[in-house]
């Protein structure tokens, strides 16, 4: 199984690395992105031959988010004159250039980065770093009051036009803003503000800041509880710094991790204050649950509060409007009880966790057709004159208002607010259709009043609009919370708490201590009892048990550990006790960096979201315009008899009659369903792939994804199971086998390669088989022994890459490695050993042949066995539609007899690692798209050159620099629930946008009455607020669909009936 490799390896690695292409991909992890992409390692040869006519300039790129990114700026660079070449890490957000100083200055180099849309700046030679004020921060903040993609692109303007502000992706299906700044120049509390201003609320949640920790405290509620705290702080040494915010019992510290940990400030805050305090370490991910509890409970209050006024108001309407009503109450029974009663059972259908809303409705309808029929006084002191007016239009008008501006406050607060930065939104929309409703009423009541002529009045439309949105809104902050699902179940996995292991100076176990699981340091050893979670990743010390490691993996069986095993954090310790040493907390572990994957994925946006993008900021003035057109042209039909006036009220007239109508139009429009389609169908969707072990970096890889028409399999480690074994060796001269094994072996040692790991195991075990212990530990402790004593020194050890790896040893040279690098030393191969290598390699096996002083003599076959899904996965991709293709450093006879064996037909083999991009660029000449699958293994180039690119491999770290999908499980199976999860992924979308588009399609015009010549039928205003309420609800429900999603059975995929 390949252990991926996240981050670069210190030091890099010998140059035995290179290894054989042609035989077995190289097993070197992404040392650097100058091996990377293929430059050579400063120093080196290639660097000495270019030393005196070419410069090197490093630069620092933000904003970079994804493989393709780093892909524009490699192109930008590339593409002026004088540019060598251009190596771009995504990880390190850095670029290393080669350039002619003749041809090209470092200003052209920063200008074409800036061309392409990121930010550069140059490294300075000496510091690798930025000083500790000037280094670039990523921070997250949690955003709410957006409403649809024109909010978003709102936020983000703002946030990029701030001083120090680096770059600002903001999302609308979580909520939040991730913002690159330098702190130095800007705070977080100042970007905070920013966004206040611009009308949306803002709460930080975490940086990426290292010495920067915010405790919760409990215990702190004096004034002496504070300076108790103070003067513990002070007194501590590695503190820089610490401000106390007693309204949330929080702690912001700055400190020196060198100097002092975590645990010893939340120790020292306990035992300075005897207990008294208690500091915790605040989680973000919990501090973004409660964020949205409050804000769906803020909701949650604000309907009550509409509704119950609203309700009441039509109480009043119905029975106390005017002594002239004449509506019996077994007319209004009929009439309107049934109505409320049967909106309030669509909503208990709609939101069974609101059952508290449709309650109100019972009491105003209880009270009106029980109570109101015995109370008859009300209706007389209702109906009496305060002034000009009514004492029950007086009481109306008090109730809409309060609806109006103080339940209604946030819709004219985030109006103005987009209004004065230059943008438009659904709260614009809102605002003007329940002002002109409102405004239109009170002068109709006032003109009533004082001539005595009684026009209609429409109160009840403004407070039921601002009622219907205030629902839907509250309806989509609840589905929308189902989107995260994913993301909570991850941090559900992490233990709340751990068990330290005590020891004393000699390392004799003196006790345990329970500590809060964030408090867990590198170094530290843990007790794991049966059944609890593994706290953090770290490495077995002592114990044997099995662990679940499902959640993370995939593997459904138990997976053995003994001491040196590694264990990953939040899988569960099944039967034996376990002592672990944590070697990763924090972000690092491999569960962090799941969940930082999949909120990644799920911040990004897709493609497809750009239509969404374009058409919300031209949405609402495109409605705010058939508004008006809507009232002119009935105004106008109205004033010159071209409609009869039957179809105006008795009482009112084409003014009013052509205003319900423009109203109806400003308010059915929905800008919300077209900016939630998108996002919140891609965050299910990474969701449901991390559920499944398919990790998505992106919304641009899931859509690429979709249309893929060609697969490129990587052989080694990926169609294969990457254990390379020797099966055969076979001497073709008088020399013995054994020594013929420790030559081979000794040339081999230097080398990293697995094919040399392979020949070293096979010379080993024949040497001592049966004289070493069973245990592996005891094993490996064995060869380290006798390493030494069995091996020839080798000299002068080079590796040649793609071919093998050369030495001397005795004084005499020695080449071990394919036929090309014998044959161009001058080496013949005799018949009968060609022979013999010809059929290992129809057999699907390399040939490892040696030459010792010019003189052949003999070879080894090495094999590498096929996963055992390789050929169905082969077989179900090509039932999708989808061409697969092996491509492969290994020769010919070898390469095809593998691929005929999975049912490959295009098989691409003798490809040197820098020649595997340029096989998928030729796949992508005619405008294919081209996924390619590797182990993360010396694939770098290639997955990068892909339009996706899918590392597949198992162990405990995630190699994530190059691909755009990382599959956890070291299955190819989950090539296909990638494809098919991103085929099922969009065409939920298109839906969703079909949906959206669909419906401001039909109800614009219907609002606008365009129905009303032949059918009678108009809308009124309060039902197409219900219904643009419910239109956004309607696609954040559609999306959530996909948690439906089920993987693909190969039985299905293939058609295969089982009986």
């Amino acid at each position: 199984m390949a252990h991926l490799q996240l981050s670069a390896v210190a030091g890099g690695r010998p140059a035995a690395a290179g290894g054989r292409a042609d035989e077995m991909e190289d097993v070197a992890l992404l040392d650097s992105y100058d091996e990377e992409m293929g430059l050579p390692p400063p120093g080196g040869p290639a660097a000495e031959e270019e030393q005196g006519a070419a410069a090197e300039a490093h630069v620092r790129v933000t904003g970079m988010t994804c493989s393709a990114c780093t892909s524009a700026v490699e192109a930008a660079v590339s593409a002026r004159p004088g540019v060598r070449r251009v190596a771009v890490s995504l990880l390190q957000n850095r670029a290393h250039v080669v350039f002619d100083p003749a041809l090209a200055k470092v200003e052209d180099i920063i200008e074409a980065i800036e061309d392409a849309g990121f930010e550069a700046e140059i490294i300075p030679d000496s510091a690798v770093s930025q000083p500790k004020s000037q280094k670039t921060l990523s921070a997250q903040f949690r955003i709410g009051g957006m409403t649809c993609a024109n909010c978003v692109n709102s936020v983000e303007g703002i946030l990029k036009k701030l001083p120090g502000v680096k770059g600002a992706v903001v999302a609308l299906a979580t909520s939040l803003g991730e913002v690159e700044y330098v702190p130095s120049a800007i705070s977080k509390d100042e970007i905070v503000q920013a966004i206040e201003d611009a009308g949306f609320e803002a709460a930080f949640l975490q940086s990426s800041e290292q010495d920067k920790i915010l405790l919760g405290l409990n215990g702190l509620h004096t004034e002496r509880d504070v300076e108790v705290l103070h003067d513990i702080l002070k007194k501590m040494d590695g503190l820089r710094q610490f401000d106390v915010n007693t309204v949330l019992s929080e702690v912001e510290i700055v400190f020196d991790p060198e100097a002092v940990g975590l645990r010893s400030i939340v120790d020292t805050i306990e035992m300075g204050s005897n207990g008294r305090l208690k500091a915790h370490v605040q989680n973000p991910y919990t501090r973004g649950a409660s964020n949205d509890a409050q804000e769906a409970s803020k909701m949650l209050n604000l309907l009550r509060s509409s509704l119950f006024l609203s309700v009441s108001f039509i109480f009043t309407s119905l029975f106390f409007s005017s002594p002239k009503m004449t509506c019996s109450l077994g007319q209004w029974n009929k009439q309107n009880a049934f109505k409320i009663s049967f909106l309030a059972f669509r909503m208990m259908l709609i939101a069974p966790d609101s059952c508290l809303i449709v309650s109100l409705h019972q009491i105003p309808v209880f009270f009106i057709r029980m109570v109101c029929p015995s109370i008859p006084f009300l209706s007389t002191l209702l109906s009496m004159h305060c002034g000009p007016f009514l004492m029950g239009d007086l009481l109306k008008w008090i109730l809409v208002s309060i609806v109006q501006f103080v339940v209604g406050k946030r819709f004219y607060v985030a109006a103005y607010r987009a209004l004065r930065h230059g943008s438009t939104n659904m709260d614009v929309l809102v605002v003007l259709g329940t002002t002109a409703s409102y405004v239109y009423s009170v002068c109709a009541l006032l003109y009533g009043a004082f001539t005595g002529y009684q026009p209609p009045v429409y109160f009840e439309t403004s407070a039921m609009i601002i009622t219907f949105v205030l629902l839907g809104k509250y309806l989509e902050v609840l589905a929308k919370g189902k989107t995260s699902d994913a993301i909570k179940k991850l941090v559900e996995l992490v233990p709340s708490t751990a068990l330290l292991v005590l020891k004393d100076k000699e390392g004799k176990h003196v006790g345990e201590r329970e500590i809060d699981a964030l408090l867990v340091q590198p170094g530290d050893v843990l007790k794991v009892l049966p059944g609890s979670k593994v706290p953090a990743d770290g490495v077995v010390v002592w114990g044997t048990s099995h662990v679940n490691e499902s959640m993370i993996t995939g593997e459904s069986a138990p997976i053995p550990k003994e001491v040196s095993s590694a264990v990953i954090g939040g899988t569960i310790n099944l039967h034996g006790i376990l002592h672990i040493q944590a070697t990763k907390v924090g972000s690092g572990t491999v569960l962090s960096q799941i969940i930082s994957l999949v909120e990644t994925a799920q911040m990004s946006k897709a493609p497809i979201q750009k239509f969404a993008d374009y058409v919300a900021s031209i949405f609402v003035p495109i409605v705010i315009t058939l508004s008006i057109v809507t009232f002119s042209v009935w105004f106008m039909c109205g004033w010159l008899g071209a409609y009869p006036n039957s179809w105006v009220a008795e009482n009112g007239n084409c003014f009013v009659f052509s205003l319900m109508f423009a109203i109806s139009v400003v308010v059915i429009a929905c800008p919300c369903a077209l900016g939630l389609a998108t996002p919140t169908a891609v965050m299910v969707a990474t969701g449901i792939g991390a559920n499944h072990g398919v990790l998505v970096k992106g919304g641009d890889a899931l859509e690429r994804a979709q249309n893929v028409n060609y697969v490129v399999f990587d052989k080694t480690g990926t169609l294969t199971q990457g254990k390379a074994v020797v099966t055969t060796a076979k001497v073709f001269s008088g020399m013995d086998l054994g020594d013929f094994l420790t030559l081979a072996a000794s040339a081999e040692a230097s080398s990293e390669h697995p094919l040399a790991k392979a020949v070293l195991d096979y010379a080993f075990h024949f040497h001592f088989f049966g004289k070493i212990p069973s245990s592996k530990d005891g094993i490996e402790q064995r060869k380290d022994e006798v390493l030494s004593q069995w091996l020839l020194e080798a000299e002068d050890f080079s590796a040649v890459p793609g071919k093998g790896v050369q030495c001397s040893i005795n004084g005499k040279h020695v080449l071990v490695g394919n036929r090309t690098l014998i044959s161009e030393n001058g080496v013949t191969v005799p018949p009968e050993a060609e022979s013999f290598l010809v059929d290992l390699e129809s057999n699907a096996k390399t040939g490892i042949l040696l030459a010792y002083d010019g003189d052949f003599v003999g070879l080894m076959g090495i094999t590498d066995p096929l996963k055992r899904e390789a050929a169905v996965v082969v077989e179900g991709l090509k039932k999708l539609g989808v061409h697969p293709v092996m491509l492969t450093g290994d020769n010919w006879r070898t390469a095809q007899a593998v691929a005929k064996e999975v049912g490959i037909e295009d098989v691409r083999a003798e490809v040197m690692p820098a020649g595997k991009a340029d096989v998928v660029r030729s796949l992508q000449k005619d405008g294919s798209i081209v996924a390619m699958v590797g182990d993360g293994i010396n694939d770098s180039p290639a997955l990068a050159a892909a339009d996706v690119g899918m590392a597949i491999g198992g162990g405990t770290d995630i190699a994530i620099e190059a691909a755009d999908y990382v599959l956890v499980r070291n299955n190819l199976e989950d090539v296909i629930t990638a494809i098919d999860l991103s085929r099922k992924t969009f065409s939920r979308i298109r839906w969703n946008y079909f949906f959206a588009m669909a419906y401001n399609v039909v109800a614009i015009p219907v609002a606008a009455g365009a129905l009303f010549p032949f059918t009678g039928l108009q809308m009124p205003p309060w039902l197409a607020g219900a219904c643009m309420a419910f239109s956004s609800v309607s696609v954040v429900c559609s999306s959530l669909l996909l948690r439906r999603y089920r993987k693909p059975r190969l039985t299905t995929v293939l058609q295969i009936t089982v009986e």
